[in-house]
């Protein structure tokens, strides 16, 4: 990857970030879903919803369920199906799980088809799934290599994109407003690919967005096509444009946290919502800290409806 440089966003606008709510392990693929920020609190196996002025609701708690493969239940990306059911990833289990409000069922089986740990999730409005995942077991040392987008169909059926090629670590991922577009970060690549998306949900043209300074993490986009993206090494949150300027930058201190992804929400979604935690490496270290933060900032463009 790149060296970092010493300021690698001289040039761009800066907003210092407002700290909203504390207390989780590591915070993760934040959404804005009817008029509330939800969040993975990976290492408590739950997901979060806050109000608007901070206050936190456990929206499905995964603790207690029992493992297909013996690994923790870990919550990934997530979104909602037509019918309303919200859908995420367990990532050790490579699963999609469903939850109906009540239980929660298998609504897609990855285990054939990760060669890793599944990772971040972007539905469409069919309730297609695209699922991103690590590729290589990063928790257990193993090198990195190169894996598939996988897709899974609104009844559950699931395939591999080989057709497209590998991916260096495909992290956060996200769908334009128009549906016309799909774009993910490399995170191993220090790069944001995008490609096109037909109206049956196919997707081609694969090409560089933006190359990155660093390794970029969780994205959402924003209606005039800016792509912001988690960059917790830096660290900070910065928007690239297509080409690779960057626009705009959120800074973070190392005291403040690591802040791996974000979201456009808040009212006419001009508010950057921002994940930030301190340690994801050690699972029991991060339980027991709890030293996990959402922070806001204002922006300038809209995101629209744009999913996440």
């Amino acid at each position: 990857m790149n060296d970092i440089p010493s300021d690698p966003f001289a040039d761009a606008a800066r907003t210092e970030p407002t700290r909203l709510s504390t207390g989780y392990t590591w915070p993760e693929c934040p959404r804005w879903h009817e008029g509330a920020l939800w969040f993975s609190d990976m290492y408590l196996h739950r997901l979060m919803r806050l109000g608007p002025d901070g206050s936190a609701e456990t929206v499905l708690d995964l603790s207690g369920r029992t493992s297909v493969n013996g690994t923790e239940v870990i919550p990934g990306g997530f979104g909602w199906l037509p019918d309303g059911r919200l859908i995420v990833t367990s990532m050790h289990e490579r699963l999609v799980l469903a939850f109906d409000g009540e239980g929660v069922d298998v609504h897609a089986d990855l285990r054939d088809l990760a060669t890793g740990p599944v990772n971040d999730m972007v539905v469409d409005a069919d309730g297609r799934a695209y699922v991103t995942q690590l590729g290589f077991e990063l928790f257990e040392n193993e090198a990195p290599k190169e894996s598939a987008l996988l897709v899974v169909e609104p009844d559950g059926t699931a395939r591999a994109l080989t057709g497209l090629g590998g991916f260096h670590g495909a992290n956060g991922i996200a769908i334009s407003s128009d549906g016309g577009r799909l774009v993910t970060a490399e995170a191993f690549a220090d790069t944001i690919t995008v490609l096109d998306r037909d109206t049956d949900g196919s997707l081609s043209g694969r090409r560089v967005f933006a190359r990155t300074p660093a390794l970029p993490d969780g994205i959402c986009l924003d209606e005039d096509g800016g792509v912001w993206a988690g960059m917790p090494s830096v660290p900070a949150v910065a928007r690239f444009t297509e080409g690779g300027a960057v626009t705009d930058v959120v800074p973070f201190s190392f005291d403040q946290g690591f802040p791996p992804a974000c979201v456009l929400g808040g009212e006419g979604r001009r508010t950057l919502y921002v994940c930030a935690g301190l340690e994801v490496m050690d699972w029991e270290k991060s339980r027991q800290s709890r030293l996990g933060t959402v922070w806001t900032a204002p922006v300038a463009v809209s995101g629209g409806a744009n999913r996440p």
